[in-house]
């Protein structure tokens, strides 16, 4: 808990990332309907696969220093010597990286469906699976921002090597949103979202502990 709280006060008192993360989201919202033109019908069909990918690359802004400023400034090395082990510091990380990246983007969303001309029972379905799914992003960007923390142009090299593990989960919240008529893959769609966060949130902190440590020999 006080990681949490002591990570949340550095990120509040910074204030950027989190206003270029809604930005950047907000952005794609007004950019792509220009850009595939005024059609209620084209938005409303696009309008699930926009708001994912934009969530996605988000989230993949602010990796270049959710590691990389506590190995510099020493936080890393004195925290492999806390009371705690570093895979609970890891999971207490990762849920403050998905309170300033990924909560902040699902407030968001009604602002973005207004753009796209959402009706409201899909806004409701996306905001439920963004609830589901973005954990899942959170936990493998914070995964390939602890492999690069030591590498050069890791921030580069980060969002490369997790946006082709991310695709399960935009298939997965682009069906939960819009199912095929009659199918009933969205309920499907739904349980499989919550499981890949369960299971990202339950496996990536002993990943992160490793990858920190290897860092810091």
């Amino acid at each position: 808990m006080a990681i949490i709280v002591r990570d949340i006060r550095l990120t509040l008192r910074s204030g950027g990332s989190t206003i270029t993360l809604l930005a950047f989201f907000l952005s794609v919202g007004v950019i792509i309907p220009i850009a595939v033109g005024p059609d209620k019908e084209t938005l409303a069909r696009l309008a699930p696969a926009i708001i994912w990918i934009a969530a996605l690359l988000s989230t993949l802004l602010g990796l270049d220093r959710l590691f990389v400023a506590d190995h510099e400034d020493g936080t890393n090395a004195s925290l492999h010597h806390a009371s705690i082990s570093l895979e609970a510091i890891s999971f207490a990380k990762l849920i403050v990286h998905w309170l300033v990246s990924a909560l902040p983007l699902i407030v968001a969303t009604p602002f973005m469906a207004i753009m796209l001309i959402m009706d409201m029972p899909t806004l409701l379905r996306t905001i439920a699976a963004l609830m589901l799914g973005t954990p899942a992003l959170v936990a493998l960007g914070a995964f390939g921002a602890s492999i690069a923390v030591t590498l050069k142009r890791g921030g580069v090299l980060a969002p490369i090597l997790i946006m082709p593990l991310a695709v399960p989960v935009l298939i997965f919240g682009v069906s939960a949103i819009s199912p095929a008529p009659g199918s009933g893959t969205s309920e499907a769609a739904f349980m499989f979202l919550g499981a890949l966060s369960l299971l990202a949130f339950a496996f990536t902190p002993f990943a992160i502990a490793l990858a920190l440590r290897a860092a810091h020999e």
